[in-house]
C-alpha cells in the first residue's frame, strides 16, 4: 500500500539569498508571506512569541544522499543522512528557529531563517521551552565545527 501525502505550502519567504549556500546566514532577514488562500488571522497572537519553528521545502534541491561526509568534507566522520542536516534529504524538509522580528497583516520579518528567496513554508509553530529536551544535549564535534561560519556574518 502507497500512502499519497499532498502538502501544500502555507506561505512563503522573500529575501535576497537567491542561490543555496551553507554559510553566512546571520544577516539574512526574511519575510515570510502567507499564500492566499491561507487567512490573516492565522498569524492572531503570534507576535506574543520572540521564536519561531520553520518547517520548509528546500524546493531547489533536486537529489537525495542517503550516506555521505556533512557538507562533502573527508574529515568529517561519513553518516547518514538522518545523522546531519544536509538539504538533499529524501523528503527535502528543513527546519529552523527563528527570531520573529515583526508581524505586518499578511507578513512576519524574521532573521536567522537560513532558505533562500521563493522557498515554500510548510508550518509555523511557536517555539515554546517546555518542548525542549529535559534533559542534557548530545552532540558530536564536527557538528560544532560546521556551525562556526553558519551564522557568521558575510
Amino acid at each position: 500500500m502507497t500512502n499519497k501525502i499532498i502538502i501544500k505550502p502555507i506561505a512563503f519567504v522573500k529575501n535576497n539569498r537567491k542561490e543555496p549556500t551553507d554559510d553566512n546566514w546571520s544577516k539574512i532577514i526574511s519575510m515570510i508571506e502567507l499564500a492566499d488562500e491561507i487567512p490573516t488571522e492565522s498569524f492572531d497572537g503570534i507576535n506574543t512569541f520572540s521564536h519561531l519553528h520553520i518547517l520548509f521545502y528546500f524546493h531547489k534541491s533536486e537529489k537525495t544522499v542517503y550516506v555521505g561526509h556533512p557538507r562533502g568534507n573527508k574529515e568529517y566522520p561519513k553518516v547518514g543522512i538522518f545523522a546531519q542536516r544536509k538539504k538533499d534529504r529524501p523528503n527535502h524538509l528543513g527546519l529552523t528557529t527563528v527570531k520573529l522580528l515583526k508581524h505586518e497583516g499578511r507578513i512576519l520579518t524574521v532573521s536567522h531563517l537560513d532558505a533562500i528567496d521563493g522557498t515554500p513554508i510548510i508550518d509555523i509553530k511557536p517555539f515554546i521551552n517546555a518542548f525542549l529536551p529535559q534533559d542534557k544535549i548530545k552532540q558530536p564535534d564536527w557538528t560544532l565545527d560546521i556551525m562556526k561560519k553558519y551564522w557568521k556574518k558575510e
